[in-house]
């Protein structure tokens, strides 16, 4: 549950530059989305990884 919780406060963080980017314009934020975005990719697939294993180690 603690990976969900980053995923979750990252995806708070970011708010801001992606809306710098897309209505303003902004390439700085852009790339500080885009990373953002693989940052969050990461997570996701350890998370999954994480609940498949739960998953499988239940039964």
């Amino acid at each position: 549950m603690e990976k969900f919780e980053k995923v979750k406060e990252l995806v708070s963080t970011i708010e801001a530059d992606a809306t710098k980017f897309y209505d303003g314009g902004n390439a700085a934020a852009g790339t500080r989305v885009r990373k953002a975005m693989q940052d969050l990719k990461v997570l996701a697939q350890e998370i999954r990884a994480e609940v498949t294993e739960k998953k499988n180690s239940d039964k």
